[in-house]
């Protein structure tokens, strides 16, 4: 005797699941019609094709063709928009951009603003990448060790990735301003309100302070995964060896951490190269042109100034991106080396 199956549903809940499911089965089985037909033309292999198309499209729309039309715009001059109101020059706008009498000395070029950001970058990714990566281990380091609420902290030094870069500008602009929290707080102790976005040393201190404390967070958890993944057993072992922790960190933590530095290195420096938004928002590129990087000088080269040439922009971009692909393609080699030495051992 075989037992029958009985749904513990009532039936009227049975019966609206199968009226709300009815038009999902309908669309379904209207799209399947023309898939099948598809797939006995084409075979499995073609069907990857069906499914890849629209991401290759949008993918083409939005990264493929603003690519090219930069190119183009690059190779173009005068203030137009339109493409067809502009003159071709060929070569011209990058021939302004590496007309220079001195590359360290921004005042001998003919595109003198363009070396000034680059020459500001340099020095702010020497710097923010250098305390980024210091920063992130140490914080990584900390959070490895068994505090209590972990996981509160955890959640604390991770909070400031998830704000909009501009909200980190608006926040540290407040609190910096002659008026702020940080001149108010400093006043019982006998400091005159100062305005620290106004002087040169203090608005770059305070752009690589705020990009690092935005951002931090982030590789901060990449090193922390890596931590994480070292065999607690080599440590024990040390620790059975009496090693001091200087020289655990520099014979186990550091070699075994180093593939999780390496991707936190190179992730840091393109995001480094295109700073723009939280230091748009905190000094406007000022005092001056102290803390104007790439991304500034292209928007407003394009965009923002009386005077904008959208093809001398788009050279400055053009430029930037190849240096941004070589520095991707450094990741990606170095990730494919470490793979490899990894499937060795």
């Amino acid at each position: 005797m075989t037992a029958k199956t009985v749904s513990s549903e009532p039936p009227v809940k049975t019966g609206l699941r199968q009226a709300l499911l009815a038009p999902v089965r309908l669309a379904m089985g209207l799209v399947d019609i023309p898939m099948r037909g598809w797939q006995k033309l084409t075979g499995l292999n073609g069907m990857a094709g069906v499914f890849l198309a629209p991401n290759m499209l949008i993918f083409t729309v939005f990264v493929l063709l603003p690519l090219v039309i930069n190119f183009i715009y690059s190779t173009t001059s005068g203030s137009a928009i339109f493409l067809q109101n502009r003159t071709y020059v060929g070569a011209d706008q990058y021939r302004i951009l590496f007309d220079c009498g001195s590359y360290l000395d921004p005042s001998t070029c003919a595109a003198d603003t363009f070396w000034a950001a680059v020459r500001n970058t340099a020095v702010f990714v020497v710097f923010q990448v250098t305390v980024m990566l210091i920063a992130a281990l140490a914080t990584a380091l900390i959070l490895n060790r068994e505090l209590s609420n972990r996981g509160f902290w955890r959640a604390v030094f991770f909070f400031p990735v998830l704000l909009s870069p501009v909200v980190v500008g608006l926040i540290w602009k407040w609190i910096l301003q002659r008026e702020g929290l940080l001149n108010y707080a400093l006043s019982p102790f006998g400091f005159e309100p100062f305005s620290w976005l106004s002087d040169r040393f203090w608005a770059f201190f305070f752009a690589v302070f705020v990009s690092v404390w935005a951002h931090m967070g982030f590789y901060a958890l990449i090193l922390l995964a890596g931590l994480q993944a070292i065999p607690r057993d080599l440590y024990e072992a040390a620790a059975m060896d009496s090693a001091r922790p200087t020289r655990i960190f520099r014979r186990i933590t550091l070699p075994l951490l180093m593939p999780n530095l390496i991707v936190v290195l190179v992730l840091a420096l393109i995001r480094a190269v295109q700073i723009f938004d939280e230091v748009f928002v905190l000094t406007g590129g000022g005092p001056g042109t102290s803390t104007m990087y790439i991304t500034q000088y292209i928007y407003e080269t394009g965009f923002a100034s009386s005077l904008r040439n959208p093809g001398l922009a788009s050279a400055a971009s053009i430029l930037m991106g190849f240096v941004l692909v070589i520095l991707t393609l450094v990741q990606l080699g170095v990730s494919s080396r470490n793979e490899k030495k990894g499937a060795r051992q």
